[in-house]
């Protein structure tokens, strides 16, 4: 297969089928060292099935997949990956310190290392406390420090974020930044579209086991077309002239909300400097993730 050293994870024409039903058809999909792609479907849609694929726990009917240039399930493949699941299992008489202790020796890595990837989740305080403990947070943390071991050059995220409140959230994609800076091939498969929106390179979309969409956020609503919104605020008693002027939808007394198409917004602007002091405050929106993910997925959302 192609694969010019460039890219940590490579999947060609990766196909899954159980019996007749096909659940993969034909994905092929990259992610570079130091690249953040998030993987996006409604459930059903794949990606579980992708992301089984590439650690090796399923077979492919077709294709190929490349894992740091290695087969996926093999030795040299395992050592290069990482895995966070959704629902993160540890045994609950054990501790926080004891868990990752036993998971440093199995990457090869000192024990010295323990207490400082517990310190960079958040969990030193509760290192030695028994997992059966923690809330599914701290849970979710540790899984989070698992993957740090071994500097891995693949890291598989399912749904990182699962249980966590927005301070954690951040923290945790503050260490996926600092993994993707030092060169680790990240994927990140999940719902939380808001969040994937500022905090990964490119975005992949599955829709009925195809890959319809492949790029950055900016190339995706170029590609869409979807227009810009436009909130407008008029001065008391000018609503009606400015709605007259510019169009629009009246949203209350003297607000006006406008679309237009990403290439007709500057035009667009202008009209509404024609206006002077009729319009008070302008607010332009543009096409977010979310209705990136509903232009290309739009039969299953409805």
């Amino acid at each position: 297969m192609r694969d010019d050293g460039k890219c940590a994870l490579v999947t060609e024409g990766l196909t899954k089928r159980y019996g007749r039903r096909e659940v993969l058809s034909d994905v092929s999909v990259s992610v570079a060292p130091g690249e953040r792609v998030a993987l996006l479907g409604h459930n059903g849609a794949g990606k579980s099935t992708l992301v089984r694929l590439v650690l090796g726990l399923l077979r492919a009917t077709a294709g190929q997949i490349s894992v740091n240039c290695h087969r996926p399930g093999s030795g040299a493949a395992r050592r290069a990956t990482a895995y966070l699941p959704e629902q993160v299992a540890f045994h609950p008489a054990l501790t926080g310190r004891e868990h990752l202790t036993t998971f440093a020796r199995l990457a090869g890595e000192p024990s010295s290392t323990v207490m400082p990837l517990l310190e960079r989740v958040g969990l030193a305080g509760a290192a030695d406390a028994r997992v059966g403990t923690y809330s599914k947070g701290m849970r979710q943390r540790l899984g989070l420090a698992q993957t740090l071991l071994g500097r891995r050059r693949v890291v598989l995220l399912d749904e990182p974020t699962s249980g966590l409140d927005p301070v954690s959230r951040h923290d945790v994609y503050a260490v996926v930044d600092e993994m993707a800076a030092n060169g680790t091939a990240i994927l990140i498969a999940s719902h939380a579209l808001t969040e994937l929106e500022a905090r990964t390179d490119r975005i992949a979309i599955l829709r009925q086991g195809r890959l319809v969409a492949d790029d950055s956020l900016k190339a995706l609503s170029r590609s869409a077309d979807l227009p810009t919104r436009i909130h407008l605020t008029a001065q008391a008693g000018a609503a009606d002239r400015v709605q007259a002027a510019l169009g629009g939808t009246r949203v209350n007394g003297t607000a006006l909300e406008l679309h237009c198409p990403a290439d007709e917004k500057m035009a667009r602007l202008a009209r509404i400097a024609e206006m002077g002091d009729a319009v008070c405050d302008v607010e332009m929106t543009p096409p977010s993730l979310e209705d990136l993910y509903r232009h290309y997925c739009g039969e299953e959302l409805r």
